[in-house]
């Protein structure tokens, strides 16, 4: 076996080992089932645990009179170009929510994504603001979750037209609550304590994000449940992220403290926190600059997840009034919006989007893939565009290769001749290869590098295609209307020919009966090996003869779009690599190797 096989044949390994490792650790996630309606029911009715300015949890008080069962609270709409929904006046709840720009799926007629939703529906998840009693204060004193606000001002939140809500505790205090959104995502809850009582009062503001969970386990529905993204809670701290896991919430220790399975940050100067899945996110964001405490909590006995954040205590003089101002995220993870809203403040808001380990990679990538598409307008057509620009960047990389494979196919004469000279002196013919390299000039290790860098590559585009909203659900053409999910099309009804549905996508039928995309990553991979003659060793040929067709089925249910890359690779890698070789002299006869592989090879006698 020539160097020259050794070194494809360890980087092919290698990227084939890579790959399969990879399909193993991080399947394709799995779909999650909705609860019955009695376990619905039973979360009817539950309160979060609200902070009190000693950073303790005490259960929220408010009379009889001043509450109102949910489903009969009087509701603000909530009407914005991308917004749409409305508030409880429950507690001032800002509790339905719906992203206007994005459907649950590509079906015709399908609903829009649903962000927040009020106590009582399937997995009620919401905003709630306070104060935290403090000096002078009593738990009854203050707003709770479920205090009956008035409607002071406006009529419909939306931009440029911001609601006031109040509430007179009949003892002096009057609490206001002004809410205002912008055209994207971004609320400003800007909340007042007017104090016309003949004392000094102390309390705390607070924000909570409240989540309930589903099933025994405290699971919620949704969720990818996939290694590769985390889905959680999310925050950053004076510039250090914190990703924590539902499942590693729940086995939050008890902080004594706050009475409760906790996990308290005491922020100086900048943060945030809140949750984010897949391709939506809610946080808490106090003004930059301030100091408070965050914290992530979960409820066992109610199975409600909990973030909060909570600011000192303010001190409010007879005749006085005081105010607060804080920002709260909740809609789509968009790369431009959230930039937008960094510039402005929210520190290292970018980084709330998984860029995983590679970040250095895949923010890059998906920096330029984000603009070619603004350039072209169609995500396929842009992945086709990052790859040439990939390609051409690696491209000197890519000619020492091609050009160092070209003159080892000029030395395979004398390597043979060297074989021969040798015999059975192992070390006598490695000795004269060496010195055969280093009088022509070549690396016999060059091969491997193209094949290596790609590596990293791949996986960052994995990562970028799936994580990032600005590939779910984009389209190319055709029946490819989503290059975030797998190849539509099947073989077994013939690529949409035959009159039958293709197999579901998570089911096995469909690792089977494989797409278009597929298909064409396993020819271009089988017509890039064409570019050199078959290895003379029979294993070594067989290895090379099933690759393509193992690393096609592999692939099949990946992202579409990671095919298409893989596919455009392919295929300027085989043109690169032909043309280079061609004019260092030699000139692959593609078409001899294509015969030459279905020819039986002959069998020799034994020795």
């Amino acid at each position: 076996m020539d160097d020259q096989n050794k070194n494809l044949i360890l980087a092919t390994a290698l990227s084939f080992l890579v790959i399969l490792v990879w399909f193993v650790l991080f399947p394709p996630p799995e779909s999650t089932t909705t609860q019955d309606a009695a376990e619905i029911a039973a979360l009817e009715g539950d309160e979060v645990q609200t902070p009190s300015a000693t950073s303790t949890v005490g259960e929220a008080t408010a009379t009889a009179e001043e509450t109102l069962p949910e489903e009969q609270a009087p509701r603000v709409n909530i009407d914005t170009p991308r917004l749409k929904g409305s508030l409880s006046l429950s507690g001032g709840r800002i509790d339905e929510l719906f992203l206007k720009d994005y459907k649950v799926s590509i079906e015709e007629g399908a609903p829009i994504v649903e962000l927040l939703s009020p106590v009582g529906s399937e997995s009620a998840y919401y905003a709630l603001y306070g104060w935290a009693p403090g000096t002078g204060v009593a738990g009854a004193d203050v707003p709770g979750p479920n205090t009956l606000w008035t409607l002071e001002e406006g009529e419909t939140l939306g931009v440029d037209s911001p609601i006031t809500l109040a509430w007179d505790n009949g003892n002096g205090l009057t609490f206001r609550r002004t809410i205002a959104v912008d055209q994207d995502y971004m609320f400003t809850v800007t909340q007042s304590l007017e104090n016309a009582t003949q004392s000094e009062v102390g309390m705390a503001p607070y924000g909570i994000l409240a989540r309930h969970g589903i099933g025994e386990d405290g699971d919620l529905p949704g969720l990818k449940n996939f290694f590769i993204l985390h889905e959680g809670v999310i925050g950053m701290a004076d510039g250090t992220l914190s990703e924590v896991d539902y499942g590693d919430v729940r086995d939050f220790d008890i902080d004594p403290n706050e009475r409760a399975q906790a996990e308290v940050y005491q922020v100086k100067e900048d943060g945030w926190i809140g949750f984010t899945d897949h391709y939506w996110m809610t946080t808490l964001i106090p003004e930059p600059g301030s100091t408070f405490k965050a914290a992530a909590k979960y409820d066992s006995r109610r199975k409600i997840y909990q973030t909060e954040t909570v600011l000192p205590t303010l001190t409010v003089a007879p005749g006085e009034t005081a105010e607060v101002t804080t920002r709260l995220f909740a809609g789509a993870k968009e790369w431009e919006a959230i930039r937008e809203y960094q510039a402005e403040g929210v520190q290292k808001f970018i980084d709330s989007i998984d860029w995983g380990w590679f970040f250095f990679l895949t923010k890059p990538i998906f920096w330029l893939l984000h603009n070619i598409n603004l350039l072209i307008g169609n995500m396929g057509w842009s992945i086709i565009g990052l790859t040439l620009i990939i390609k051409a960047i690696l491209f000197p990389l890519a000619f020492k290769s091609y050009v160092s494979m070209a003159k080892m196919k000029e030395l395979q004469p004398q390597m043979e001749a060297l074989k021969e000279a040798a015999g059975d002196d192992r070390q006598k013919m490695q000795q004269g290869m060496m010195e055969l390299y280093k009088k022509e000039k070549v690396n016999p290790a060059a091969g491997c590098l193209p094949i290596l860098m790609q590596i990293p590559i791949f996986f960052s585009l994995y990562k970028v295609i799936f994580v990032t909203i600005e590939l779910r659900q984009a389209p190319w053409f055709g029946p490819f209307q989503d290059l975030s999910a797998p190849d539509p099309t099947s073989i077994f009804n013939f690529f949409g020919w035959l009159p039958w549905a293709a197999p579901q996508p998570e089911s096995f039928m469909a690792l089977i009966f494989i797409g278009i995309l597929p298909l064409l990553l396993g020819i271009s991979m089988w017509l890039q090996q064409k570019l050199n003659p078959a290895p003379t060793d029979a294993t070594q040929a067989m290895i090379f003869a099933w690759m393509p067709w193992v690393f096609m089925f592999m692939l099949g249910g990946f992202a579409s779009g990671l095919v298409v890359y893989w596919i455009a690779n392919n295929t300027i890698t085989f043109t690169q690599q032909y043309l280079i070789m061609r004019s260092q002299g030699y000139t692959p006869d593609v078409f001899g190797n294509i015969k030459s592989g279905f020819k039986r090879t002959p069998k020799t006698d034994d020795k």
